[in-house]
């Protein structure tokens, strides 16, 4: 353990993703700039009875790739999506994880709402057989940490080890927070990110019930169905999937001549204190965690280039967090003025509710690494109430810093700043 430094610099150097878009970083990658949207009609439950259909379902993925199988039929996809993007991480960082240095690489990483279906299917076998057939370890398998467990377990990484939950901005502290366990003195190195697994028919009906799915512009395809922004948008539609991001001390990854995506410069976290649905009015929980972010290392407000927003597709909060953007960055947010670039990237995943701060993350350091911006799809009609430039195609362009803003239910604010690094 060292002691702390909060001047200490945090980098990226390894990304791992599993999600509707594409299960490793290239692909992932690829769907975006090129505008693949990953969303269809669900296949994992029959969907006969409900008015909305759309879904982004992780495809083509073998757990057992990943995992013990043995500890695969024990557990759920959940678990199996972020193991799966955090050993994709290690891998790519080439950071070898050895006796030597196992106690000073941590995991910080967390799902919003844990293992699900394994609840679910335990309760139905209580129900229809018995107290004595409930499985023994699907508790252990099921809670939120345990696939924070689980990739220690997989990795050999056994230092710090933590799983924050904090419903749609999950994957958002947890990226953030892991860069500050490195300032603290507790890492070298942090596998971080989230995962979830929320496609389930209880879940879909809920969302439902609540008015907050939306539905496919009338006669248009289904994918149609997330519209950030778009003055036609009528709600979100989930996804899956999972995000991780491998991060370490700088100094440490010079020395190591380590592949560098960004830097992580920024981070802000605060609550709406509101409601338990929508955000706050004029968007203001959001508008504090991204100023936050901004101050917190002295972050130029001018010099952010792009925002990957929390952009769900939802009437309200769409518009309240085009609020807290013009209130954190003025008229430079204005569409017209084409200086803050919006890149609304669950026009593809759709939501992928804990995993979405994850995956959004790698979406935006891959922005700054390639100095791209991937559209948002399905953006056609500009709204007064979301006056931002929202770019619906792919265009290249210089990226100093981008934000990666997230908006929780409950009212959870978190925003985490990514560098260009130019080997400074």
């Amino acid at each position: 353990m060292r002691s702390p430094d909060h001047t200490r610099r945090v980098v990226v150097t390894g990304l791992g993703v599993v999600s509707p878009v594409g299960n490793d970083q290239e692909t992932a990658w690829t769907s975006l700039v090129e505008g693949r949207s990953g969303l269809a009609e669900l296949t994992r439950f029959d969907i006969s009875k409900y008015e909305h259909k759309a879904g982004g379902e992780v495809r083509d993925f073998d757990a057992s790739t990943w995992m013990d199988p043995k500890a695969v039929r024990r557990s759920e996809r959940e678990m199996h999506y972020g193991v799966a993007a955090a050993k994709q991480a290690v891998a790519d960082s080439g950071f070898e994880i050895d006796d030597a240095n196992r106690t000073d690489v941590g995991v910080v990483f967390g799902s919003g709402a844990g293992g699900q279906q394994l609840m679910i299917d335990n309760f139905s076998t209580l129900v229809e057989k018995g107290p004595n057939r409930v499985q023994p370890t699907f508790i252990a398998n099921a809670l939120v940490d345990s696939t924070s467990g689980m990739i220690a377990i997989e990795t050999g990484a056994i230092g710090h080890n933590i799983a924050m939950v904090s419903a749609c901005s999950t994957g958002t502290h947890n990226v953030a927070e892991a860069a500050e366990v490195i300032r603290r003195g507790d890492c070298i190195a942090v596998i971080s990110g989230s995962t979830e697994a929320p496609l389930l028919e209880v879940a879909h009906a809920g969302f439902t019930n609540m008015r907050g799915m939306g539905l496919p512009r009338p006669g248009e395809p289904i994918q149609t169905v997330s519209r950030p922004f778009d003055a036609t948008r009528n709600g979100f539609v989930l996804g899956e999937g999972a995000g991780s991001l491998f991060l370490e001390d700088l100094e440490l990854a010079k020395k190591r001549g380590a592949k560098i995506y960004a830097e992580v410069v920024g981070y802000g976290s605060a609550a709406d204190g509101w409601d338990m649905i929508q955000p706050i009015e004029g968007g203001t929980g959001s508008a504090r965690a991204m100023k936050m972010a901004l101050e917190r290392r002295g972050v130029p407000a001018d010099q952010v280039d792009m925002i990957n927003p929390h952009g769900t597709s939802t009437p309200v909060g769409d518009a309240r967090e085009a609020e807290a953007v013009w209130a954190v960055f003025g008229d430079r947010a204005a569409g017209a003025r084409r200086s803050l670039a919006i890149s609304g990237t669950k026009s593809m995943t759709g939501h992928m509710m804990g995993a979405a701060g994850a995956f959004e993350a790698f979406a935006t350091v891959m922005a700054v690494a390639e100095q791209t911006v991937p559209g948002t799809l399905n953006y056609r009609d500009a709204d007064p109430a979301c006056d931002l430039w929202v770019v619906d195609e792919t265009v290249r362009m210089p990226v100093r810093y981008a934000l990666s803003n997230n908006i929780g239910l409950g009212g959870h604010n978190g925003a985490v700043i990514f560098k260009r690094y130019d080997g400074d």
